[in-house]
């Protein structure tokens, strides 16, 4: 297996957006209501983790409403994912279900996921059952697409000399179609688990009182926008970590993955 290779070019465009930010804030006369500076929101970031400066009504809230948001995001995300993965191989390797399934569900993909809003608050009420459909629904598209794709294209030979070795049924799909066509899912897992934390934002705003997403609203309601940045600072970084830890887990289910190289 190949090590991670660290890139210090990712580190470039980060770079000069601070430094851009930093002169915007610092010497070009961008208001602070407009746009903090980037001391002025490490301390407001400290400060909702640990509560040591009491600068916002926010204060040591952070690990609270970050778990919230995280138990939302990963119900919502596992739940796609398996659904996602068992239309996506079903359609993928049956034609029938194929016919059945698969253009009636690119119909529905085509509706914007705000679009849902309305009907999910009439089905779920506002609060977890809503946040947690708009997640699922939003993570499901990505993740079928992918693996119905990636099922289909498992070559017709590599099927055939699975058969021929006796492989049949379950064993078939676990030794020869699952591996082949496993590493195009993990490409539509990861897609899914972007849009989970996407959505997650959508659905927080509809009424429930923990999360970050939560937090962003009343931000931005009481002119706090130095803690909506924090909170997408917060969002980027635990979406993130968790594409890590996704990809970690892909790497030891597929070989071919762990073939592939390091880089995220």
């Amino acid at each position: 297996m190949k090590r991670v290779r660290f890139d210090a070019a990712g580190l470039v465009v980060p770079a000069a957006v601070l430094l851009a930010w930093f002169a915007a804030t610092n010497f070009g006369g961008v208001p602070a209501y407009k746009l903090p500076s980037p001391q002025a929101l490490v301390q407001v970031l400290v400060d909702f983790a640990t509560g040591w400066y009491g600068v916002t009504p926010y204060a040591g809230t952070l690990w609270f409403h970050l778990w919230h948001s995280l138990c939302r995001v990963l119900t919502g995300f596992a739940l796609a994912a398996a659904c996602g993965l068992g239309l996506g191989f079903l359609t993928g390797r049956i034609p029938l279900m194929r016919r059945l399934f698969d253009p009636f569900l690119h119909m529905i993909r085509s509706i914007p996921g705000i679009g849902w809003l309305p009907i999910a608050i009439v089905w779920f009420g506002v609060g977890e059952g809503n946040t947690r459909f708009l997640i699922m629904l939003a993570a499901f598209f990505p993740i079928y697409v992918n693996t119905a794709h990636g099922a289909a294209s498992v070559p017709t030979l590599t099927v055939r000399a699975g058969r021929m070795l006796g492989a049949r049924g379950l064993t078939l799909f676990a030794t020869v179609i699952f591996p082949a066509a496993f590493p195009e899912a993990a490409v539509g897992l990861r897609l899914g688990l972007g849009v989970a934390w996407a959505y997650l934002v959508l659905g927080e705003v509809t009424g429930v009182t923990e999360g970050l997403g939560a937090v962003m609203t009343d931000g931005r309601m009481m002119g706090h926008v130095d803690i909506v940045l924090v909170t997408m600072i917060v969002i980027a970084v635990a979406g993130k970590l968790t594409d890590w830890l996704l990809l970690w887990l892909c790497r030891r289910i597929s070989p071919q993955m762990r073939k592939g190289g390091g880089r995220a």
